[in-house]
């Protein structure tokens, strides 16, 4: 198999915002990088986004938020997620995420939040530092 021990990601655009650029410029990186990118497309539910997530059996799931609904969105995916049992999935925030909303995203189970401007090998990085393939061999 062609994927085999390959990071899968999931990027995701939760909500209304209907402005994609940087989710396909991060879904790029990413697959540059390397990595199997799956991007759902604009305006899917928590629901949609988890759903997928369990659908692809992704080892990260990266969310682009522009439109300040992430203090809604993001509580309600890390729900989702508890309620599949998918600890051993990677919940990343990008986008426009004010420095006071960090904690409260982190608290709730966010493991990292890109912020306009961060280098693309910064979340790549990232990701290969916090996350372990699943059909890698033990």
């Amino acid at each position: 198999m062609a994927n085999e021990g390959r990071i899968r990601v999931l990027v995701a655009k939760p909500g209304l915002d209907g402005h994609d650029r940087g989710a396909k410029v991060i879904a790029r990186a990413l697959r540059d990088a390397g990595m199997e990118v799956i991007y759902t497309g604009l305006r899917q539910t928590p629901e949609m986004v988890v759903n997928a997530a369990l659908q692809e059996d992704v080892d990260v799931i990266g969310m682009s938020i522009l439109s300040g609904a992430h203090n809604a969105i993001v509580p309600r995916v890390a729900e989702l997620m508890k309620e599949n049992q998918m600890d051993d999935v990677l919940m990343l925030v990008g986008g426009i995420i004010p420095d006071q909303d960090i904690p409260g995203l982190k608290a709730v189970g966010v493991k990292g939040v890109f912020q306009p401007g961060t280098p693309m090998d910064d979340i790549v990085q990232f990701i290969r530092a916090n996350v372990k393939p699943h059909d890698a061999v033990a």
